[in-house]
């Protein structure tokens, strides 16, 4: 009798511009990455073969959720010496392998799933981050687009397809993407906050505020757009809450007050940065 095996890894929590470093940390906000999670036949195994890989899947899942990335790492390639065709465990251990920045790795992983398992959009989507991570924005872009061609109505494809148009400077493109995310997903938070920075990038700074004092109403401990309200209510002379949404932002994650980390980690827009940048310089 064949079995089947569905060994998945929960889907990692991620940041608003899905790019690599954010990924590294793994547990910052809201969000999350999709990960595979399709049962595909295996050769013959026993009840206890199978028992004993889904314990072993969830000591993988335990040792990300503490952020032992290479345990869960290792946890994953036994699996794969296991059930070397199951497509989740390729998939899972690349997304573990992304988390630790080992990004041609991560893609070898990814392409592994993607052989055993061509039609499933999940493999493509994540190797598009990893692409994303080299800077490699038009075969990110390609990977997205294949998602959406799968599942036209996937909002977190549409977000990261943003996320590479925006690595592109392509900023109408991108804040298009952003909204046709939060179109189908109105409670993606982090494609309402790409398109609130899209949209002072674009010069729509009065709507930019709006939707970012909206996110932060909603989501009190969203330290991005407690970042970002600093930046525009600093260049609109409202200094008090300026300084208000600082001390939130900082006092949960201390990274904003790192010019550069904002620029070329969370990937803000040149106008956001500038923006940050002068509020920092003042403080200085």
């Amino acid at each position: 009798m064949t079995k089947k095996i569905n060994l998945h890894l929960p889907a990692a929590k991620q940041f608003i511009h899905l790019t690599i470093a954010f990924i590294a940390t793994i547990s910052i906000f809201l969000g999350t990455l999709p990960t595979l999670a399709a049962e595909i036949p295996t050769a013959t195994l026993t009840e206890a073969q199978l028992q004993q890989g889904e314990e072993i899947a969830q000591k993988a899942i335990e040792a990300t959720e503490k952020g032992d990335l290479p345990q869960a790492e290792a946890y994953w390639s036994q699996l794969i010496e296991q059930f070397p065709t199951n497509p989740a465990v390729w998939s899972n251990r690349g997304n573990v392998l992304v988390s630790q920045n080992k990004l041609d790795e991560a893609i070898a992983d990814y392409n592994q799933a993607i052989e055993l398992a061509p039609d499933n959009p999940d493999p493509y989507l994540n190797r598009g981050i990893a692409l994303e991570g080299k800077g490699m924005y038009q075969e990110a872009i390609a990977d997205y687009n294949r998602v959406l061609a799968i599942n036209p109505e996937d909002a977190m494809a549409y977000n990261n397809r943003g996320n590479a148009q925006a690595g592109q400077g392509k900023w109408p493109e991108a804040l298009q993407d952003y909204q046709k995310a939060t179109e189908l997903a109105p409670n993606l938070a982090f494609a309402s906050a790409n398109a609130s920075l899209m949209l002072y990038q674009l010069g729509e700074s009065e709507q930019a505020l709006r939707k970012m004092r909206s996110l932060v109403r909603k989501y009190p401990m969203f330290p991005d757009m407690r970042a970002a309200l600093t930046a525009v209510l600093w260049s609109k002379g409202q200094q008090g809450e300026a300084e208000s949404n600082w001390v939130a932002a900082v006092g949960m994650d201390y990274r904003y007050q790192d010019l550069d980390w904002v620029k070329n980690i969370r990937r803000w827009p040149p106008k956001m940065v500038a923006a940050l940048d002068n509020f920092l310089q003042l403080k200085l």
